[in-house]
């Protein structure tokens, strides 16, 4: 199984990812999760990507395929990855595929998480972070354990800042424009496949199981 989650924040990509991962022992590979780990330990990558963030500039292509090929290549045991957040841009989609011919990998699918605005603004106003861990609630449809603490580390949730409703509307701007062309460049190959996400949790896993059935993907 080796899929590209594609959606605008708040569409599920981390969930249905996480959640398809550990039934299926494949590899979740979050872009932001793995950059965030990178500035953490001060690695020779996380470095420049800081310095890149902090000169208010975007991470340059080259660094984000960098980081992301040396993590496709880490995968173990051969049962395949999710790439979640990945890739952004028609520059990163065309490294990935000659990387993935190189090594003689294909992508099964691109999954296409289509979530109208209302439902995304409703899903991220409500969202809360583990500060630690960076696993993800929600007030309502994913309410941790214990109210306010993250159920793995104990450590009091937060509100990210961009999770507030007019920030959200300007991310969803952003993403609609940088992400138009990627969507259509997967369309042309033929590997696209939208996936309503404005349902339930478990409704949008029954149709992603469907969807693997149909195109049979090897669980």
């Amino acid at each position: 199984m080796k899929l590209i989650f594609l959606g605008p924040p708040g569409a599920g990509k981390g969930t249905h990812a996480e959640n398809l991962s550990k039934q299926y022992q494949v590899s979740h590979l979050a872009t932001g999760d793995i950059l965030r780990r990178h500035i953490r330990e001060k690695t020779p990558l996380g470095i420049q990507a800081k310095d890149t963030i902090e000169r208010g500039e975007l991470v340059p292509d080259t660094l984000v395929n960098q980081m992301m090929f040396a993590e496709i290549q880490q995968v173990k045991g051969g049962k395949g990855f999710i790439l979640d957040g990945f890739p952004r841009t028609i520059g990163q989609a065309d490294a990935l595929s000659e990387f993935l011919e190189s090594g003689k990998m294909k992508i099964d699918a691109v999954v296409n998480f289509v979530a109208s605005e209302s439902v995304i603004i409703d899903r991220l106003s409500g969202r809360r972070v583990c500060p630690q861990c960076n696993r993800n609630y929600h007030i309502h449809n994913i309410p941790p354990k214990k109210e306010g603490l993250c159920d793995r580390c104990g450590v009091a949730l937060i509100q990210r800042k961009d999770d507030q409703p007019e920030t959200i509307r300007h991310r969803l701007e952003v993403y609609h424009k940088e992400t138009a062309a990627l969507v259509d460049y997967y369309k042309k190959k033929k590997w696209l496949h939208d996936v309503n996400a404005d349902r339930e949790v478990g409704e949008v896993l029954a149709a992603l199981k469907l969807l693997f059935e149909r195109l049979k993907i090897s669980l």
